[in-house]
């Protein structure tokens, strides 16, 4: 028969488990069966976000803080250079545009690159609060510059 100490510091862990189980974050709630999953992650963009005129003018620290946010949200998936090939990109589908291509925002208007920054659009979750106004229009005018590099 083990002894009583023995016992009690086999058991120890066990009673600690339900207190580390506070700390397990709860599983979200799935998005309705006939909802695909990338879906769910953003509003319907309204029809007035197309009219949307950027009436920020960039200066040299206003896109080095754009660029210093791109870096922190925006470059794992989106690529340094906006090029679309990301450390997670690979697994994404749709593949990720590639924004160094002049093409792929020449169908999206500021206002429109300015509410999917903002509200995020499929698998991508938008930067919300975490981005003023200015700071998400000077995101807009950095991304439409990795075509002219």
């Amino acid at each position: 028969m083990p002894s009583t100490s023995k016992v009690a510091r086999m058991l120890k862990p066990l009673l600690a488990l339900p207190a580390l189980l506070l700390f397990v974050p709860s599983p979200q709630q799935p998005a309705p069966a006939n909802m695909p999953a990338t879906a769910a992650a953003a509003p319907a963009m309204p029809a007035d976000a197309k009219t949307l005129v950027n009436p920020v003018k960039p200066t040299a620290e206003s896109q080095a803080q754009a660029k210093k946010m791109y870096g922190y949200d925006c470059a794992v998936c989106h690529g340094e250079n906006g090029n679309g090939k990301g450390d997670l990109a690979a697994d994404m589908k749709p593949p990720l545009k590639d924004y160094t291509d002049p093409a792929a925002l020449k169908d999206l208007t500021d206002g429109e690159i300015f509410y999917i920054i903002k509200n995020g659009k499929g698998q991508m979750t938008g930067e919300g609060p975490r981005l003023n106004t200015d700071g998400t229009w000077n995101m807009v005018i950095l991304v439409r510059s990795f075509a002219k590099k």
